[in-house]
């Protein structure tokens, strides 16, 4: 009788084992180091079947059903997840639901002066299903305004978090300068253009108060900017690179054609360049040019400038 009972409890838990086994532990080839995306609106279905085939689930039943039990039928979040062990469905199940995606973030780093596009084309290569298209639509009105920083964003991250953490840390850095903006004689949108234009024509922060000041005095006479950091806006074009011809493009960005400033800011400029535009030094120079190792040379007259031009370049 005793044996009986014994042999039945046996029975009983090796069922359970096998029950376990078979549908709720982990298959045999489950991929280790696997990372699963999950879009937005993905169907739970689609999710379990997906889930299914990659032999991270046993059973897409029992998935569904610890999926629904957990979080309800759209209770899975959309992300990229990494399953780097292997685990049964009903834990699967639980990350999906708690977003436990054990992804670490990846550092993306935009130096000074670099265009949304340019932006764009970091983020398409160290993001997962990047959607290129929608940052742009998203970044393009905003030129100038996402600050360039080193940034940490999760695998999956979306164009609207990416934008909105650009824009938000430029609002940060910005916002303890507000003060003296208000009292300058210039809006925040004519200071970030004159910063993009500052961020091209010079790197070092002592000659930038400079050139700030020589740009800004320049509009006050009335004489066009004819700065070239502008071409690459508008046609890729560097100043080595400039034609005659690239001199009398019809583009509002053209600095040689046109007055002023243009119309908007020309890539996103750092701090540095900022703080130039809006504490620009008053000097007696109007002009000025870089030669090949990067130095700058002042000029106050144009016939000044010509002879620069004919000893440094």
């Amino acid at each position: 009788m005793k044996l009986n009972l014994q042999t039945k409890i046996i029975a009983i838990v090796l069922g359970v084992l096998a029950f376990f086994f078979l549908f709720l532990g982990p298959p045999l080839s489950f991929p280790k180091g696997e990372i699963v995306t999950v879009e937005a609106g993905t169907s739970l279905r689609q999710i379990s079947k997906v889930l299914k085939e990659k032999h991270i689930i046993r059973s897409r039943f029992l998935f569904e059903v610890a999926v629904i039990s957990l979080g309800g039928e759209k209770g899975v979040l959309a992300s990229s997840y990494l399953f780097e062990k292997p685990i049964n469905g009903i834990h699967v199940a639980w990350r999906l639901v708690r977003w436990q995606h054990n992804l670490a973030p990846i550092k993306a780093t935009l130096p000074e002066g670099l265009t949304v596009k340019e932006m764009a084309d970091i983020f398409a290569g160290s993001l997962t299903g990047f959607n290129k298209e929608k940052f742009l639509s998203l970044a393009n009105p905003k030129e100038g305004f996402l600050f360039p920083d080193t940034y940490l964003f999760f695998l999956d991250a979306t164009p609207e978090v990416i934008v909105a953490q650009l824009a938000s840390t430029f609002e940060n850095k910005i916002k303890p300068l507000q003060s003296q903006i208000k009292k300058s004689s210039h809006n925040l949108n004519e200071i970030v253009t004159m910063a993009s234009i500052i961020e091209k024509e010079s790197l070092k922060t002592d000659e930038r108060q400079i050139v700030s000041g020589i740009l800004w005095k320049r509009i006050r006479i009335g004489m066009p900017l004819q700065v070239d950091a502008t071409f690459l806006y508008i046609n890729g074009k560097g100043s080595a690179d400039l034609t005659k011809d690239d001199l009398n493009i019809d583009s509002p960005y053209n600095t040689y054609r046109n007055k002023g400033l243009p119309p908007g800011p020309i890539n996103n400029p750092g701090l540095d360049a900022i703080i130039a535009a809006l504490y620009p030094k008053e000097s007696p120079y109007l002009y000025y040019l870089h030669d090949a190792k990067g130095s700058v040379h002042f000029a106050r007259t144009f016939e000044e400038h010509v002879a620069n031009k004919r000893k440094y370049l």
